[in-house]
């Protein structure tokens, strides 16, 4: 690994007073300039990770090296090579996004001549230009997202941590974001940690994927690769006429598993594959059982976390008390 834009954890642990370990021994390995996308349900461990990453809250146990440096004896060293746009974005609504990015320049020790100029691009390429003057408090949610982002980038940060950077926004708003981080990572090779409750964005964007659950990581590797864990297609089967749906479900049965399905459908998850598909054709046609409506649907990363952890993924809820970065250390 390029040790100066890499992340390597090794039993990393963090205990809270009267609760459970948030983060419970896990091991990461983030390559140089890769998206990496690191998923959970509510009180995971997701944000808890990032806060000991960004040498926000120290470790109870294990070590951990960004951008080269131990996160314990060399925060500073950590602090000055990463950037960080979190849940919770650290604004002062009476201050204009101009007069922000004046003050995270200044704070980033940007030499004053090129601070104007560097706050000024940065809140173009967000596209805030036309409301820089304006107070942040007037800003939507989107906004302040992406303002938050560009202060992040202020440093030209080696490696950026986003804590679910699109929550709350609009389908416009957060493929304006996907673009923006994909930029980042293709083009200006920035490291990317992302936490993410929307399993779409971890497919479009990371390369690569971990899911921790209860502290633990149960699952890692490409969305290719996850996905191909669980392997077999579904196939959905609608009868032209209701009174047929025994019929089909009894057919289906030949080529797999019974899979959940609507009151008017029939579905199996194919042991065969997609390949299997032309034979269940085949074998409705001989019944004489006319199909109104025909779907495979693919593993997708849903069928992945269901899979691993037993639950479905919801992205409206909030972080559980498990990653609240207030708790009293043990």
């Amino acid at each position: 690994m390029t040790r100066d834009n890499g992340i390597e954890v090794e039993g990393l642990v963090r205990e809270f007073k009267n609760g459970p370990r948030a983060v419970d021994g896990i091991d990461l390995r983030v390559e140089p300039g890769e998206i990496y996308g690191f998923l959970g349900p509510n009180g995971a461990g997701k944000s808890t990770t990032v806060l000991i990453l960004t040498t926000l809250l120290p470790p109870t146990a294990g070590t951990a090296r960004v951008a080269g440096h131990d996160i314990v004896r060399e925060g500073p060293a950590v602090r000055a090579a990463i950037g960080a746009a979190l849940q919770e974005a650290a604004l002062d609504p009476l201050l204009t996004g101009r007069e922000h990015m004046k003050l995270q320049t200044t704070l980033q020790g940007v030499p004053k001549a090129e601070r104007r100029a560097r706050g000024d691009a940065l809140i173009e390429r967000v596209g805030l230009a036309d409301a820089a003057d304006r107070k942040v408090g007037g800003y939507s949610g989107g906004m302040k997202r992406r303002l938050d982002l560009a202060l992040a980038l202020v440093h030209r940060p080696r490696i950026l941590f986003l804590d679910e950077p699109t929550t709350g926004l609009d389908p416009s708003s957060r493929a304006d974001m996907w673009k923006e981080v994909s930029h980042l990572a293709r083009d200006e090779g920035v490291t990317v940690f992302l936490t993410t409750q929307y399993l779409e964005e971890a497919d479009v964007l990371a390369d690569r994927i971990a899911i921790i659950d209860h502290g633990l990581i149960v699952a890692r590797g490409t969305p290719e690769e996850l996905k191909a864990e669980i392997g077999r297609p579904t196939l959905e089967v609608t009868p032209v006429e209701r009174s047929d749906r025994r019929a089909v479900e009894s057919i289906l049965s030949r080529f797999g598993s019974a899979a959940p399905a609507p009151p008017e459908a029939a579905a199996v998850r194919l042991s065969g594959g997609a390949e299997g598909l032309a034979a269940v054709v085949r074998a409705l046609d001989a019944e004489d059982v006319a199909m109104r409506d025909f779907q495979l649907h693919a593993p997708t990363l849903d069928d992945v976390f269901l899979s691993k952890t037993g639950r479905k993924l919801d992205a409206g809820d909030e972080e559980g008390t498990g990653e609240h970065p207030e708790a009293v250390p043990a």
